[in-house]
């Protein structure tokens, strides 16, 4: 069991190899950046939505901004949006599963606003739908995905596709990507 989890480990690390040697990932991550700093800057906010393992980190990153990260600062506003289980079971059995963001993002987006839709697949219904509306209110669209981008590759302003088909490799390196992106976010709004 222990060459088991080696090997486990050497997989993860693996995958964060191949993104540490895609200049156009690392570009696009950084470009995430800049986005989500003009956004809160200009008071816009930015939504996450995801679905299961996707969901916790959505939940997961969103706290981050309207929490902190590092640094005792003012909260950014972000949100996750399956939070409220009153909103998307009625959604869901009103609507169909397929329009729970889609429905939130319509009422909640404005211009400015940033999406950022998590699927390792990258073809969630769920999530092409908000993205879809939220490209239609004029937001900006972040996907991040697995290899392929899926469906979501031509829904996203800004894919950030983890090289790797493996869904719990894909799921490590959207956390990593993703508290890469609240540090340095953090760090750019609230230089002491």
């Amino acid at each position: 069991m222990q060459q088991q989890i080696t090997d486990i480990l050497k997989q993860s690390i693996a995958v964060k190899q191949n993104i540490i040697q895609s200049p156009a990932l690392i570009a696009e991550i950084e470009l995430v950046v800049e986005k989500l700093v003009t956004a809160f800057s200009n008071g816009n906010k930015v939504l996450f939505c995801g679905n299961g393992g996707s969901a916790a980190d959505a939940q997961h990153l969103s706290a981050e901004f309207s929490g902190r990260f590092y640094t005792d600062r003012d909260p950014l506003p972000s949100e996750a949006l399956h939070c409220n289980t009153s909103y998307i079971t009625a959604v869901g059995n009103d609507y169909g599963f397929e329009l729970i963001y889609s429905r939130i993002v319509k009422g909640i987006g404005r211009p400015g606003d940033v999406l950022i839709g998590l699927s390792t697949s990258g073809n969630s219904a769920n999530i092409t739908n908000a993205l879809q509306v939220a490209k239609e209110i004029g937001m900006i669209t972040v996907g991040f995905t697995g290899e392929t981008g899926g469906k979501m590759k031509g829904l996203c302003d800004h894919l950030l596709n983890v090289p790797s088909n493996d869904t719990p490799r894909i799921q490590e390196s959207h956390i990593t990507i993703g508290h890469i992106m609240c540090q340095l976010v953090e760090e750019k709004l609230f230089k002491k």
